[in-house]
């Protein structure tokens, strides 16, 4: 009987051993095909056009400019350049013209599916006028030969995407993808949600797991570690109601919705965490340790400096790398809280834009396998690389 026992315990743990591996082994392919689903489709944008997918620009061939960026393009159609010789042209004024400017004169009803027609008609007008940049759908598209000219479209480059300043992915006729704001906004609301947390977080931690009495930690504790099951969204509603009027006031702001709201309420949702995990890591010091410390002469916060804090080092720095991966990744309380403008920010007290939030705002108006999806896969990309780069430097610094 207590062979048939120690078998069958034997058969159990090896079947729970290989669950679990198999658990594991599925696990790690998983996350191995999201990162590579992730970064196959991010990179996509790269051999997008920097022209609207389906159109084309048209000069008359009199015209000298030969190529134009996406941002002079931009900048043409929402009248900021006016002139050809601001871009090596002559000193005459630029008539941008789309194709909706000919139905205003002949309504779309009357061409039906006449296309060539239609085509006729545009060829003329960009004839007509040296002086026109013609922003057309392709399938209306003029003949190209001695009178029309057709702009050639690059793809959209690695430097245009994390140099540019600009995030106008709808813009047209070329969209901007800059996401050098999104990336710089993530790191500065990071950074002062980081700044403001993590000494705070630390010393609740030491006072919970040295100076506190024992009745008031069993009070704090799991206050606190309730405090991290509060949904995101209604911490940003706090942040909305409570944080961004006061600091509208405090500063004198025209608006609260900023950089320093997003860090705050980020620091505040990082906090428990944080909490949480350094004081675990301090408990865990052993008794022993801290005795010989105090017999040897050393004062209370002799110990907690000397001999608690280092050897409780590599759980305080797993507890800030789970702050910062939390106040990185966090999308919803940021999205209502700091105004989600997509410009470069100088100072914690502009509105700026952080990449998991445009990505929550735009994932669903994006068309799939278009160019703004794509754009959007590849700031999840940053995002993923931005994590992973601080885990590693944590880890590292932890080892040391």
């Amino acid at each position: 009987m207590m062979k048939r026992k120690g078998k069958y315990k034997k058969v159990m743990e090896r079947g729970t051993e290989r669950l679990l591996s198999a658990s594991g082994a599925v696990t790690g392919i998983v996350i191995l095909f999201i990162v590579i689903f992730l970064f196959r489709e991010g990179i996509g944008l790269f051999r997008s056009p920097d022209v609207e997918k389906g159109y084309a620009l048209y000069l008359n061939t009199k015209n000298p400019v030969e190529q134009l960026t996406p941002y002079e393009i931009k900048q043409i159609f929402d009248s900021e350049i006016t002139s050809w010789d601001q871009l090596g042209g002559p000193n005459k004024a630029i008539r941008p013209y789309r194709v909706d400017d000919i139905f205003k004169e002949y309504p779309e009803e009357e061409w039906g599916d006449h296309y060539e027609l239609l085509s006729g008609k545009l060829e003329e007008v960009i004839k007509s006028d040296p002086n026109i940049i013609a922003f057309l759908p392709q399938r209306y598209a003029p003949p190209v030969g001695a009178d029309i000219k057709e702009l050639p479209a690059k793809n959209i480059t690695i430097a245009g995407f994390f140099g540019g300043k600009e995030w106008l992915p709808t813009a047209t006729p070329s969209p901007l993808f800059g996401a050098l704001p999104l990336i710089s906004g993530t790191l500065l609301v990071s950074f002062l949600a980081i700044l403001i947390a993590v000494p705070l977080s630390l010393g609740v931690a030491i006072f919970l797991s040295e100076l506190a009495t024992k009745k008031t930690r069993q009070v704090l504790k799991p206050v606190i570690e309730l405090l991290a099951g509060i949904p995101s969204v209604v911490y940003g509603f706090f942040g909305l109601v409570v944080l961004s009027p006061a600091i509208q006031k405090i500063f004198h702001l025209p608006v609260g919705e900023t950089a320093l709201t997003g860090g705050m309420i980020l620091a505040i949702m990082a906090m428990p965490t944080i909490i949480s995990v350094a004081e675990d890591a301090l408990d865990n010091t052993p008794r022993a340790l801290k005795e010989a410390s105090l017999a040897l002469g050393a004062t209370k916060w002799q110990t907690i400096c000397k001999v608690v804090f280092p050897y409780a080092s590599s759980g305080i720095v797993a507890a800030m790398v789970l702050g910062i991966g939390r106040a990185i990744g966090e999308t919803m309380a940021v999205l209502m809280v700091t105004g989600n403008a997509a410009v470069m920010p100088v100072t914690p007290f502009e509105s700026v834009r952080t990449i998991p939030a445009t990505i929550a705002a735009e994932l669903g108006e994006a068309p799939a396998g278009g160019a703004h999806y794509q754009a959007l896969f590849l700031l999840g990309c940053i995002l993923f690389l931005i994590t992973t780069m601080t885990t590693v430097i944590a880890e590292f610094v932890s080892k040391k």
